[in-house]
């Protein structure tokens, strides 16, 4: 056979080729496919983000109707997609499953950690990385119809130490935390303009119960409600975050909880974990610390997201008549209200947090709240009250969990907003009609 023959011959078996797969493709397409699957997707605009955090969102396919939120934080390095796709997964099948939401909040900075250490990371409404994550969580709940008590919140390493962060500051807003080899709230204060606190990292800034309960209080100067549940882990052997600070954090979180720091109960749900529970017992106990022998810095493994799942109350969905509506008001006496606002401003952006105290002697059974924005403000999130508009006259409404309001009782609300200049609070505040005292 000649060379000729040779190439018309592999001409001939590549045109043949070539027919069959497009023969095959046109095949293929007419096969119905699956429908889209959910996936992993990003949310610009959500509200104020003074640090410059990308906010991605999981929506599973078959959401609850009142689903439950889980803000999921990253370690160091780490993105949204690392722990959707990685060692978050259990939590993104459980989704699937259970039909609630995942927020991802994903650091820019260089080294992709969370800012747990300067004086702004470390108030409410202080201007850094924990303010714009509250705008992605207010962003969420309004967007999804989220039930306001299953908002929950779990993160690994830095994700871990904002955990902590969060439940501090936002306890009004978060039922349950769930933080894998983190520290204390607090413990990585720095005052140098340093994210990294070597003493903290190193297991040895170690403190009182009390010390770091108060610690953890200052977040949210004035609070007097429930703070929420937490569960903490911590292998034996991590050298990154060190072994201390697991029972630092026990102590921080039993001292706010007001609960002995002797375990209620202790077992081992794995050969090499030690489990130990504070205040209550049970799947949702008040405090709860998982302690893995032989183990550094490597936390979620396999199997443990199924317990934080549990604990943090994603794996029920509680009757839709949860999200009852309040139809019935009881107007207090003129007087019978007090008010304090607090504002927290930058370039063009605000925070502003508001407490309602009722002083009269009956109780309050839903409310709303009248107050006038300076000029220039507009409302961009709020968190524990619904909003309405956005500028000018605005109107402030209980949700489902604050309705009530005892005598001498306060609620705490609150919101973002831009503005062109005028960062002043609000005024003019008046509770169902009434107008209030301002202290």
């Amino acid at each position: 056979m000649t060379a000729r023959s040779h190439r018309d011959g592999f001409s001939i078996v590549a045109l043949v080729a070539a027919v069959l797969l497009l023969l095959a493709a046109v095949a293929l397409s007419l096969v119905p496919q699956p429908a889209r699957a959910a996936s992993l997707v990003r949310v610009t605009n959500f509200g104020t983000n003074p640090t410059g955090l990308n906010m991605y969102v999981y929506v599973p396919d078959r959401v609850a109707p009142r689903p439950a939120m889980l803000v999921m934080v990253h370690y160091c390095s780490g993105s949204a997609s690392a722990v959707h796709n990685g060692n978050g997964r259990d939590y993104v099948t459980a989704a699937d499953r259970l039909g609630y939401v995942i927020v991802y909040p994903e650091a820019t900075r260089d080294g992709r950690c969370f800012d747990v250490s300067t004086a702004n990371a470390l108030r409410r409404n202080g201007g850094s990385d924990s303010t714009g994550i509250m705008a992605m969580v207010s962003h969420a709940r309004q967007r999804y119809n989220v039930d306001p008590a299953r908002i929950v919140v779990a993160g690994f390493s830095s994700g871990a130490m904002m955990t902590n962060v969060l439940a501090a500051q936002y306890p009004d807003v978060f039922s349950a935390g769930s933080a894998f080899s983190g520290v204390p709230a607090g413990c990585f204060a720095t005052t140098n303009g340093s994210l990294w606190n070597s003493q903290c990292s190193s297991g040895n800034l170690l403190k009182s119960p009390q010390q770091w309960g108060d610690q953890a209080r200052a977040m949210y100067p004035g609070y007097t409600g429930r703070y929420p549940r937490m569960q903490l882990w911590h292998g034996t052997t991590d050298t990154t975050l060190a072994y201390p600070n697991f029972g630092e954090a026990l102590d921080q979180w039993t001292n706010v909880h007001a609960v002995s720091r002797t375990p209620a109960s202790t077992d081992q749900p794995q050969p090499s974990w030690t489990r130990t529970r504070y205040g209550t017992t049970g799947t949702t106990a008040t405090i709860e610390g998982i302690s893995i022998q032989g183990t550094g810095h490597s936390l979620p493994m396999a199997g443990m997201l199924a317990y934080s799942i549990a604990f943090l109350g994603l794996d029920s969905n509680p009757p839709t008549t949860t999200t009852t509506t309040t139809t019935t008001t009881t107007t207090p006496p003129p007087g019978g209200c007090a008010v304090t606002a607090s504002v927290n401003a930058w370039s063009t952006g605000l925070t502003e947090t508001i407490t309602i105290t009722n002083t009269s002697s009956a109780a309050v059974n839903g409310w709303q709240l009248r107050f006038t924005l300076p000029g220039g403000q507009a409302i961009t999130g709020g968190w524990s009250a619904t909003y309405s508009p956005a500028t000018g006259e605005v109107s402030a409404r209980n949700v489902d969990y604050n309705a009530q309001i005892p005598p001498g009782g306060s609620v705490s609300i609150g919101f973002q907003a831009t503005h062109t200049g005028d960062s002043a609070a609000a005024t003019g505040f008046t509770f169902n009609g009434e107008r209030c005292a301002v202290g």
